[in-house]
């Protein structure tokens, strides 16, 4: 037979409806403020659209669609939805030159982006 004692727990009374939490459990995060934490970061998952990103913050100019097009492993249609997509969120933006569209980052935007990725992020 092992003598080891068992601790007791003592249990205390609580009125019905009463929560035995502590009431901090609330988010830290704000409705607002987590759904744009989700829209930047499904913004960023994608890989196409990170390559993108990546191409282009190398580049001190722009980077003509072409180069784009040629380095990516998706058709042309592909290449332009994502590049819609960084557009509209304002991340880069493109100058027109004859037939082609010249890319680039717009690192304001972006630098806005990590800081509030990582801003959230580190609050959490």
């Amino acid at each position: 037979m092992n003598n080891t004692t068992v601790p007791t727990i003592e249990l205390t009374e609580r009125s019905r409806g009463s929560r035995c939490c502590a009431n901090d459990s609330a988010p830290r995060l704000s409705a607002e403020a987590a759904q744009q934490l989700s829209d930047d970061l499904q913004l960023l998952a994608h890989p196409i659209r990170l390559q993108i990103l990546d191409m282009l913050t190398r580049r001190e100019g722009q980077v003509c669609v072409c180069d784009l097009e040629a380095a990516l492993p998706v058709k042309q249609p592909t290449v332009s939805h994502h590049l819609k997509l960084l557009r509209a969120a304002g991340l880069i933006d493109c100058e027109r030159q004859g037939l082609w569209a010249y890319y680039f980052v717009r690192r304001d935007a972006l630098a806005a982006l990590r800081a509030r990725v990582v801003g959230q992020i580190a609050g959490l």
